[in-house]
């Protein structure tokens, strides 16, 4: 008896033991390197526009939005809160001013 691996594949023309690959495309990578000079990154606590929710800012950043948008999403993960990267700012939703500047200075950022 043939498993249904084996049909599927058969009815369109697939090997089943074949693995479906997609091409890895690079991630940018923002690193600490990459945020030069002596800048140094703000991370503070905002309300406003907000109705009254924190959300916490970090800003600075003197990078494209593709490799600031890697970086948030580091963040994100590791805090497991929701956010956004833009405009050379990232905005995590809640008090994270803490949490966060550790993690940023563990990955060797300056932080304020």
């Amino acid at each position: 008896m043939e498993d249904w691996k084996a049909k599927l594949g058969a009815a369109f023309g697939v090997d089943p033991e074949q693995a479906i690959q997609e091409p890895e495309q690079p991630q940018p990578e923002l690193t600490a390197a990459q945020q030069q000079g002596g800048d140094r990154l703000e991370v503070v606590l905002d309300r406003k526009g907000r109705k009254g929710k924190t959300a916490t800012i970090i800003a600075g950043f003197k990078a494209d939005d593709a490799a600031l948008k890697t970086l948030a999403g580091t963040l994100k993960q590791r805090l497991s809160t929701g956010g956004s990267a833009r405009g050379g700012e990232i905005l995590l939703q809640g008090d994270y001013r803490d949490r966060a500047a550790e993690l940023l200075r563990s990955m060797g950022f300056k932080v304020k």
